[in-house]
């Protein structure tokens, strides 16, 4: 496997609603500090949506990526036909090997004979431009059903990028998910978080945490993966809560993202 970073590597970064720096991150930011790190994956995901830019700045994205040896990966969220298949043709210019898809969006919640019957009409495209499908677990589903999902449409075409804390969220931990869902994943967020009972002892605080700092045991979890063909890429995300200003947010931000690069490649390229 390899190492990779993502626009959710740099969430504040990049910029959260009404919370944003004064110079949000582009591309360009991306793919210099890829470059100075010395990764050559870079995931967008859909905190920096690519069908706003321009033809002749996907142009200059490409070109950039191809410059500096970078292999870019396109993500999105909502699965519905127009938006995916404009997605699609996204993930074929910038030659990304899959498209990572987040299911849900605002107001959209489909259920999951709507996401299979979508996703049988996508498959046509889907292999016509030799690209994967890939469903991140987000959320509102548990494993199985991503897991039946998948071998109701295509496993050759549909896999999963698979996300070490969002199926908290289906009260399920990735020692559950782990199992069913890695025989279909082909790319892995490394997401470390803490949990905390809080202090009147009612309930747990789920916190993000740089990579090595948390609960995830990182280097089972990358042992697991590497046995799996599918699994190319491991990409860092960040799960940070804010600070007092924006400038002490971004600047913890860099500093977890260096420690976690650091920690991370003791286990991988």
């Amino acid at each position: 496997m390899r190492l990779g970073l993502s626009t959710y590597t740099f969430p504040w970064n990049f910029g959260i609603k009404d919370f944003l720096p004064t110079q949000p991150w582009t591309y360009n930011e991306l793919l210099n500090y890829a470059a100075e790190k010395q990764i050559s994956n870079l995931q967008f995901g859909d905190n920096y949506p690519l069908h706003h830019l321009s033809p002749e700045s996907l142009a200059r994205l490409q070109q950039l990526a191809g410059d500096k040896r970078i292999q870019i990966e396109v993500g999105t969220r909502r699965l519905e036909t127009d938006h995916i298949l404009r997605y699609l043709r996204i993930a074929r210019q910038l030659q990304s090997p899959f498209l990572r898809v987040v299911i849900d969006d605002a107001g959209f919640h489909p259920d999951v004979e709507t996401v299979i019957g979508t996703i049988r009409k996508l498959l046509p495209a889907f292999e016509r431009a030799g690209v994967c499908l890939a469903l991140e677990n987000h959320d509102r589903f548990k494993a199985a059903t991503f897991e039946h999902i998948i071998r109701e449409t295509d496993p050759a075409l549909v896999g999963i990028c698979l996300d070490t804390a969002n199926s908290l969220g289906a009260a399920e931990g990735i020692a559950e998910v782990l199992p069913v869902l890695l025989p279909h994943t082909v790319n892995l967020h490394v997401k470390d978080f803490t949990i905390d009972r809080v202090a009147h002892r009612m309930g747990f605080t789920i916190r993000g945490a740089a990579a090595g700092e948390g609960v995830l045991d990182i280097p089972w979890l990358l042992q697991e993966c590497s046995k799996q063909p599918k699994c190319k890429t491991a990409t860092l995300e960040i799960w940070m809560n804010k600070e007092n200003t924006i400038a002490e947010t971004i600047a913890r931000e860099l500093r977890w993202v260096e420690q976690s690069i650091s920690y991370l490649t003791k286990y991988i390229l």
